[in-house]
């Protein structure tokens, strides 16, 4: 179907269709990181901004390899050396910015909701590249991406998110995105960690990780966010790891074929044991290569991309 958005803010926001179409763009331009010469005009003459005000690592690297094999120009803000350190707010800040008129503003925020409240203040696109424990939609999508391309038809399939999802950007966009594909999301985690309600999303929920494994197609382990945590909501890492974590011996209880992932980065010994996570039911990786394959989509998508035409993949 058209793309007729100029934002990215969230999969609670997008159909089924939308995120469909986002998806197939992805498989479109994933082959472009196969070729010698990684590169194609997508976004010439287009300029995107990093906007990050929290610590990013892949999230960061990734739309910015991504908006370079597009072949967009780059403004990568340091807010840690902005005038954001002198009180600038962050309406004034992308004010500045979107004075140079460039096209897409990338952003992660610590403030649930900052990019809904600068998709409404500004003409460019807004991609949400998280906010506060609210949503992270690219993240998500490459999870999906990433079953999609194991599983094939999400409908009816059985996907468990593990862990802390009060503090989870990561499991909200999940929970969306994989329930309009008609898949079945059982949470699993102790109950200080699971929202209360969230129930009411369409997901089940359970604190026996085993049960839910029991016919699961596959498992998302989230990261324990020791940051955001403002109080101890468990007794100790050792007890967290024995009834939520996933190792060699809990593995072999269940399907061989038990698709494993995380948003990384890995707690080692806390969500996964290392050889898991380095296992062949591992995925991990694969999510890291989707991740931009599905960035490049949604950047082409958010500044009137409609569909790809060969000029978009020639070097």
């Amino acid at each position: 179907m058209p793309w007729d958005k100029k934002d990215l803010l969230g999969l609670e926001y997008l159909t089924a269709e939308e995120i469909v179409t986002i998806l197939d763009t992805a498989r479109a331009f994933s082959e472009i990181s196969t070729r010698t010469i990684k590169k194609v005009p997508a976004l010439r003459g287009k300029t995107v901004v990093n906007l990050f005000y929290e610590p990013s690592t892949r999230t960061r690297a990734s739309f910015e390899l991504a908006e370079m094999r597009l072949s967009a120009d780059i403004i990568n803000f340091n807010v840690s050396v902005s005038s954001v350190s002198k009180g600038e707010t962050l309406l004034d800040t992308v004010r500045n910015l979107c004075a140079y008129k460039v096209d897409v503003i990338v952003i992660r925020h610590a403030m649930s909701g900052a990019p809904m409240y600068l998709a409404r203040k500004v003409d460019c696109s807004v991609v949400n590249a998280g906010d506060g424990t609210h949503e992270h939609p690219t993240q998500a999508l490459l999870d999906i991406y990433t079953l999609r391309e194991k599983l094939g038809e999400l409908r009816g399939r059985h996907v468990v998110i593990v862990g802390d999802v009060a503090h989870s950007r990561v499991a909200r966009s999940n929970i969306w995105g994989l329930t309009k594909l008609g898949a079945r999301v059982t949470l699993v985690g102790p109950p200080t960690l699971i929202p209360r309600e969230i129930e009411q999303l369409g997901v089940q929920v359970t604190s026996d990780l085993d049960e839910a494994l029991r016919d699961a197609d596959a498992v998302n382990m989230l990261r324990i966010q020791r940051e955001r945590e403002k109080q101890v909501l468990f007794p100790s890492l050792r007890e967290y790891a024995k009834l939520f974590g996933l190792g060699q011996e809990r593995l072999k209880r269940h399907s061989r074929s038990l698709i494993v992932m995380h948003p990384g980065p890995i707690n080692r010994g806390v969500e996964l044991s290392g050889s898991v996570a380095d296992g062949p039911n591992s995925v991990i990786l694969e999510q890291v290569t989707n991740g931009l394959a599905v960035r490049m989509a949604v950047l082409f998508l958010v500044t009137g991309g409609t569909t790809l035409h060969p000029e978009h993949l020639t070097s």
